[in-house]
């Protein structure tokens, strides 16, 4: 019998995570049937999952017609369907929790988009969903805006798990690797355990490839200098798993040898692992397993949407790849700036068009919601 590579991918100390949630992926088993048969161990959602969710299945019109003869208004209605699938996602995956002593099994419930830019209301709506939700395996999605930043610190000092999103660029990693070390060492402090506390910096790949190639393919426009065209084309397909090589290589620093990272070990501090988030891959000249192959390797997890699972498990290639080609990809950071192209300006913009197309996702639900509760109302 074929070895499973998603299953495999444990060897090398990676985790893999589904990037969905549906009520009919719980209640169907299908679920279940990931973790048992091809090794899941975590769960993410976000905004734009839960709009495609709830309005393209027909599994939520029970509970919503129950929530509307209720007399719940449509905000309320949104927190309650998601908040039950993200219970039901911690409940399948509990044992995964347990068996790996808290280190994997989680479930990822975001807040919500429109406070992006508001540290305090991040904070307060985090701590609302964590009770609501009320399972030690929920991590709490935060974004690594600047205002993002501080709530981190402060929800891991308060003894939540956080899963930061919409991380592109190398230095926001920093600060979001300090917000994390600052949240621990706020605990320790206040002679709180930090043994249970769990959290992941999700770096989207694939998007970081679909701007910068498309600045490339303008650059190629303009010019007809052959040896310019050779150049510009080498770049391409190339600057997302460099960007994530360097990074993971910033990780290893943080969290090998220095003083600040040890004494936090030494009180039983888990390192925050990078998880590669956006690893579908957008450009069809591109093997659908592309992002997976290249990233794979030790204290790392990888999320991925459904149909590049079963890519993954059809001709998925397992090898630690993570830290092959460092010179080569240390070149082609080096090679992109030299073109002209600044990646902490598409980083930037990328972390800013991410945020726009959640609250964008998350309206329009809301806006469907209210449509469809004004015919509940009518009829």
């Amino acid at each position: 019998m074929k070895n499973n590579p998603l299953v495999e991918l444990q060897k090398y100390g990676q985790s893999f995570w589904l990037d969905n949630i549906t009520r009919q992926l719980i209640t169907s088993g299908g679920l279940t049937r990931l973790v048992e048969e091809d090794g899941l161990r975590g769960v993410t959602s976000n905004p734009t999952i839960f709009e495609k969710a709830i309005t393209g299945s027909s599994s939520y019109d029970e509970e919503f017609a129950q929530a509307v003869s209720a007399g719940k208004d449509v905000t309320a209605i949104y927190e309650e369907l998601t908040t039950e699938d993200i219970r039901r996602g911690c409940d399948v995956l509990r044992p995964v929790y347990d068996a790996s002593d808290g280190a994997d099994g989680f479930v990822s419930l975001e807040v919500g988009p429109h406070l992006a830019h508001d540290t305090a209301g991040t904070i307060a709506e985090a701590k609302r969903l964590h009770a609501r939700v009320d399972r030690p395996n929920l991590m709490i999605k935060v974004p690594a805006t600047p205002a993002g930043i501080p709530a981190i610190a402060q929800l891991l000092a308060d003894g939540l798990n956080i899963n930061i999103t919409l991380m592109f660029a190398l230095e926001n990693y920093e600060q979001v690797a300090d917000a994390y070390l600052r949240g621990l060492e706020q605990r320790v402090a206040a002679r709180q355990p930090i043994e249970q506390i769990a959290s992941v910096a999700s770096l989207f790949v694939s998007r970081v490839d679909t701007k910068v190639d498309k600045l490339l393919a303008a650059k190629l426009e303009a010019t007809s200098d052959a040896a310019a065209r050779e150049h510009l084309q080498s770049l391409k397909g190339c600057v997302a798993i460099a960007n994530a090589k360097m990074m993971y290589q910033k990780y290893k620093e943080l969290f090998g040898a220095n003083e600040r990272w040890q004494q936090l070990r030494s009180s039983g501090a888990r390192a925050q692992r990078l998880l590669w988030a956006s690893t579908s891959t957008k450009n069809p000249d591109y093997p659908d397993t592309y992002y997976v192959e290249a990233l794979i390797g030790p204290d790392t997890v990888d999320t991925l949407p459904p149909q590049t699972i079963d890519a993954f498990r059809e001709h998925g290639r397992v090898a630690p790849r993570l830290e092959a080609g460092l010179d080569e990809a240390r070149e082609t950071l080096s090679r992109l700036a030299e073109v002209g192209i600044s990646l902490r300006q598409v980083t930037q913009e990328l972390q800013d068009e991410g945020v726009a197309s959640f609250a964008k996702s998350f309206d329009e639900l809301i806006s469907a919601l209210a449509k469809k509760t004004g015919r509940h109302a009518r009829a």
